[in-house]
């Protein structure tokens, strides 16, 4: 009898076991997102490559749940971290393959490295990159426009724009040939696109945008271009690092922030083919993760920290790393009179090769171009290189 009563637990045991192993959906059962279609996204990543493994791992969640997922990012994924900059952008694309992205439009940070570079790393994406406003030397398309999701019938179409500010966002020099068309001529240039969409049938046009809604960027913010816009359905918004599911006259645009602080979801109805909802899906210390990608950025992580982690030196304040107000963008810094006066330095370690008297060489930096403090205490490369990732 006491056998029988062991062996019988040991059986309810198994049992619970592998109830907790199978889907959640008996079979017969209809899983919960049938018949939908779920675009992620992501935006302005900068760099925070463990975020990747958030969004892979909800975009198989909404899989398991029977939905059909398309992965798609705004912009500026290759640069704002060593983890990135180290190998001029490259580890970004090859984080975005691991975490199956299927599409993205270019951030004026994809620039940084020069238009070159830029287009070596594309070869490496296993996901298609639009952009419909950037044009070569010919003046032709620098790169696709547009392109069509055929998901068993359903239609979705993706359009990409990339701010004009990337002219003097990034060093003219390595975007020699290229012209960024904004304002009217941007409008026009996505409604050609979305024309063409719905000509060919698409049903839901969305426009992967890395315009922002700051001020500063007016006339080319994204809003700006919602106002120029007829058929489009949505907007994937970047560039302004804002954390919103519309606009502020209910446009429909959404950004997640930066960094992965979210990633943005919206739910498209396969057989009404519309848009029935948008929201953000805030992650945090325990978000699932999907184990292989994390492993990936780990051993990026590992290699940086090894690599970059030395200590150096040591600060016996800290240096501001603050934007504004009071900060490198508005005000005189003591981390921007420390990166001047370093250059000021390397340069009079040459003084027979200057052309002008001593007291006339002047150093100026970016404030923009300052990205973080450096806390009192030890100094590695690391964190130079996070204070300044531009080079």
């Amino acid at each position: 009898m006491k056998n029988t009563k062991k062996l019988l637990s040991l059986l309810l045991v198994i049992a619970m076991i592998f109830a907790l192993a199978v889907p959640a959906f008996a079979e017969g059962e209809t899983p919960s997102m049938a018949g939908k279609t779920i675009i992620v996204h992501s935006n302005d990543v900068h760099g925070a490559i463990a975020g990747y493994a958030n969004i892979a791992a909800l975009a198989a969640e909404y899989e398991s749940q029977g939905a059909k997922v398309i992965v798609a990012d705004a912009g500026d994924f290759s640069q704002g971290k060593v983890e990135v900059s180290s190998n001029k952008g490259l580890n970004a694309v090859k984080m975005m393959n691991a975490a199956g992205y299927d599409i993205a439009t270019l951030g004026n940070h994809e620039f940084d490295y020069g238009y070159a570079q830029l287009k070596e790393n594309l070869k490496e994406a296993t996901f298609s990159t639009i952009c419909c406003n950037i044009l070569d030397e010919n003046g032709k398309p620098a790169f696709e426009g547009s392109k069509v999701f055929d998901i068993d019938g359903l239609k979705v179409g993706f359009i990409g724009v990339n701010t004009p500010e990337s002219q003097t966002k990034a060093n003219p020099a390595l975007i020699k040939g290229l012209t960024w068309l904004a304002g009217a001529d941007m409008v026009k240039a996505v409604q050609a696109e979305a024309d063409k969409l719905k000509a060919d049938g698409t049903d839901v046009i969305v426009v992967l945008s890395h315009l922002g809604v700051d001020s500063e960027s007016e006339p080319n913010r994204s809003t700006d271009l919602w106002a120029g816009l007829t058929g489009v359905d949505f907007i994937i918004d970047g560039h302004s690092h804002s954390v919103m599911e519309k606009g502020d006259n209910n446009e429909p645009i959404q950004s997640t922030g930066t960094a992965f602080a979210n990633i943005g979801v919206i739910v498209i109805d396969d057989a009404s083919k519309k848009i029935e909802s948008n929201s953000l899906y805030e992650i945090k210390e325990d978000t699932a993760k999907d184990a292989t990608v994390a492993t990936a950025a780990k051993t990026i992580v590992d290699r940086v920290d090894k690599e970059y982690g030395v200590v150096f030196a040591k600060s016996e304040v800290t240096l501001n790393g603050a934007k504004a107000p009071n900060g490198n963008r508005d005000s005189e810094t003591n981390n921007g009179d420390l990166i001047t006066d370093a250059m000021l330095w390397k340069v009079m370690q040459n003084k027979e090769g200057l052309t002008v008297d001593a007291d006339h060489v002047v150093a100026i930096t970016n404030g923009g171009g300052i990205r973080a403090a450096i806390h009192k205490g030890d100094i590695s490369k690391l964190d130079v290189n996070t204070v300044l990732p531009f080079g």
